[in-house]
């Protein structure tokens, strides 16, 4: 770090010496692994830059209509884009997909049928996703409500996909599987591109009729390839996430097959309209831009999750996935061992962000989740994850997860805040 740089910290911001010395020499530890990332970054990126030339994207594109959107240019022109990048036959692109429990639940329900079985093969889904199958809550519109069955295959102790109990678990009435990329609320590392491919081609064997269904939220420019390119049939992700490059205001992003894609379209609107209707808002600009942008942002995030792991790691807490560790998603989850740490870990991020640093979030009950839960997230975009933020179930063994940055700079100064914040509260020693 530069001695202006570190003035700047010391003297106008705050931090203390010691929390500046602890992340430069996990930084210096790091470093050899972000060229690595740089070259995935700049592949991604090129790909990006490819396929926005194929698709002849013009400024008309950035227009919109009104009413009931039909034959919206800049809306088509977007989807054709996100197919293209994800080397799929279609794809949806809306700013009306909520978030990301939106587009999965589009996905489950556009495409299951009652009397159809849905298995999840990565453990337990992202809570949101219990009351959308029925796992949890009092099942209003819930798969289990449409008479859908659900099944669950948890990942073998080593992380990895557990073939012989889903091979087990899948019977005739198996419609989909399901695999969810990132950790979640779990302990887990990511599952990566090539687990997904060695998932897709052992489902298919057992019968190709069966749909690979690819959760995809924050593990978008993670690799070279994306899931529907080793045989996933179907993806969904946010774009407040990894693809939206901070700029997308809101919206959710669903990719893979025609067929699938016109049957999870019917459910977002209706039988027979399905995606030739639908308004953009205005909002194909900061899509298109963000998208463009997401490369290079999604590098940022990554490094910072790195870095955070190499600095607790280098104070005696577990993390996952470890520094050195193949990255397939933007998350870093520390087990900090307390309530209170977590809080303070958060409220750390909180005070790094550039909107509302002077608020300090506090465990609520937010609805979508058993548990309270904490969440940091002075973004530009509300709850823009790709933005710096960490959240956590409040529960035993009270693990907080850290992601995004919209630069490396800082995500890094989160990482710097956090552990300013529990040096503070004497929750560590330096």
């Amino acid at each position: 770090m530069q001695n202006n740089t570190r003035k700047l910290l010391v003297r106008h911001m705050g931090i203390s010496e010691k929390v500046i010395d602890a992340v430069g020499r996990a930084e210096e530890q790091v470093s050899g692994i972000f060229g690595t990332l740089d070259d995935i970054m700049a592949f991604n990126q090129y790909k990006v830059l490819d396929v926005f030339q194929k698709n002849r994207i013009s400024d008309m594109h950035f227009s919109w209509n009104t009413g009931y959107g039909y034959n919206d240019p800049g809306r088509e022109a977007l989807e054709k884009t996100y197919a293209s990048l994800f080397r799929t036959e279609a794809a949806l692109v809306r700013p009306t997909i909520v978030n990301g429990t939106h587009a999965l639940t589009l996905t489950l329900a556009g495409i299951l049928r009652p009397g159809d079985e849905l298995i999840y093969c990565t453990g337990a889904p992202y809570d949101t996703l219990e009351e959308v199958i029925g796992i949890r809550g009092q099942g209003k519109g819930s798969l289990k409500d449409f008479g859908i069955a659900y099944k669950q295959v948890d990942l073998k102790e080593d992380g990895t996909i557990d073939f012989e109990a889903l091979e087990k678990a899948i019977s005739p009435k198996t419609r989909m599987v399901s695999l969810q990329r990132a950790t979640g609320y779990g302990w887990r590392k990511a599952v990566t591109i090539a687990q997904i491919g060695e998932w897709t081609k052992f489902v298919k064997n057992i019968n190709p009729n069966i749909v690979c269904m690819v959760d995809n939220c924050y593990g978008e420019f993670l690799d070279t390839e994306e899931p529907t390119e080793v045989g996933a049939d179907v993806l969904a992700g946010s774009l407040i996430k990894n693809p939206g490059g901070g700029l997308a205001l809101t919206g959710g992003y669903i990719a893979g097959r025609t067929d699938l894609i016109e049957d999870i379209s019917y459910r977002m609107t209706a039988p027979g309209i399905g995606g030739e209707c639908g308004l953009t808002f205005g909002q194909t600009r900061t899509m298109f831009q963000g998208l463009f942008i997401a490369p290079k942002t999604v590098n940022g995030a990554v490094k910072g999750a790195i870095l955070c792991a190499q600095v607790f790691e280098n104070l005696g807490f577990s993390v996952c996935p470890k520094p050195e560790d193949q990255r397939s998603d933007i998350i870093e989850a520390v087990r900090l061992g307390s309530a209170e740490a977590v809080i303070s870990f958060c409220q750390g991020i909180q005070e790094a962000a550039p909107i509302d640093s002077h608020v300090k979030p506090i465990p609520w009950d937010m609805p979508g989740y058993g548990d309270q839960v904490i969440m940091a997230a002075g973004a530009f975009v509300q709850g823009s994850s790709i933005e710096l933020s960490a959240d956590a179930p409040i529960r035993p063994p009270y693990i907080v997860y850290f992601q995004g940055g919209l630069t490396y700079e800082h995500s890094k100064f989160g990482v710097i805040k956090a552990l300013q914040k529990l040096h503070d509260d004497k929750l560590i020693k330096l």
